[in-house]
């Protein structure tokens, strides 16, 4: 199994760093730096609370990636809450590590590569308590310690909020090509997109992108379109915070309940509307973020 992600990351006493310490450090560096030199886009998907669909998101836009021809992988940085694998129905399967001490991303049946914390836990069950500097040592293994190998497309499902997890993933990946926030309609959790868009701003990401989640219900019987969180106004709002509107998702049971059906909604119902919408997602991304090849 992985190295433990405590080790290496203390300091000797009086705060210095002991010869190996620095020596551990360096050379994760190293690793760090030729791993994301082998992924050409790098996109972290955010939201400023919980609940709002962050995962969801992030795992159907890495399989419409994957699915649109790009090689894919999908890091899962939530330590707390590791989500990604049971959307993608590969909770089960086994973590194995290379003879260099690399660990193998898990493969989704589309062949997207998986990681998560949740491969290094030993039940689903247990609750992970780690202070800041643990979790940051543990994100930045899960990007170091990992045989990605050339990727077209890395999507970074990050933890909620603008805590030491997003904001390690943010410092640990320099020359980001996007941000994607992820909100729903109502106020709060808008307040909490402006937080987290000022966080991004600080370290100089400009492409940054909004979805607006659970903007509307079309009621099966009668197939009117009904705003249960509030008529909401991405558009508007994403003006205001001047960064891209990239469009807005129903709340649907496919989409909440696909978790259970071992995959998501993009690799379910491929040519049903969301799906479509993630499709549009995507050509929005590569038009706005991506650099002319």
């Amino acid at each position: 199994m992985a190295e433990n992600p405590h080790h290496g990351h203390g300091h000797g006493h009086g705060g210095q760093m002991t010869p190996e310490q620095q020596k551990q450090m360096i050379e994760q560096e190293i690793k760090l730096s030729r791993n994301l030199g082998q992924i050409k886009y790098k996109i972290a998907v955010m939201s400023g609370k919980g609940g709002v669909g962050k995962s969801t998101v992030a795992a159907n836009l890495a399989e419409t990636f994957q699915k649109l021809g790009f090689t894919t992988g999908i890091l899962d940085a939530d330590i707390h809450g590791p989500n990604i694998p049971k959307m993608l129905g590969v909770e089960d399967k086994e973590l194995f590590v290379n003879e260099d001490h690399f660990m193998i991303p898990v493969e989704a049946p589309s062949g997207l590569k998986v990681m998560s914390m949740a491969f290094m836990i030993e039940s689903i069950d247990t609750p992970i308590i780690w202070r800041g500097p643990q979790k940051s040592g543990s994100i930045k293994q899960l990007i170091a310690d990992v045989a990605w190998g050339p990727l077209d497309v890395l999507i970074i499902d990050n933890p909620p909020g603008t805590g030491d997890e997003p904001l390690t993933v943010l410092q640990t990946i320099p020359n980001i090509d996007a941000v994607i926030m992820v909100t729903t309609p109502n106020v709060v959790s808008q307040e909490d997109v402006l937080k987290c868009v000022k966080m991004v701003n600080m370290l100089n990401v400009e492409n940054i992108g909004l979805i607006e989640n659970m903007a509307y219900y079309i009621c099966p019987h009668c197939g009117e379109k009904l705003n249960i969180f509030g008529k909401g106004d991405g558009e508007a709002f994403s003006e205001e915070m001047e960064i891209e509107y990239l469009g807005d998702l129903p709340l649907t049971e496919n989409v909440s309940d696909s978790p259970n059906k071992d995959g998501v909604v993009s690799t379910l119902d491929p040519d049903g509307e969301v799906s479509n919408k993630f499709s549009d997602f995507v050509s929005k991304i590569k038009e706005k973020f991506f650099k002319e090849e």
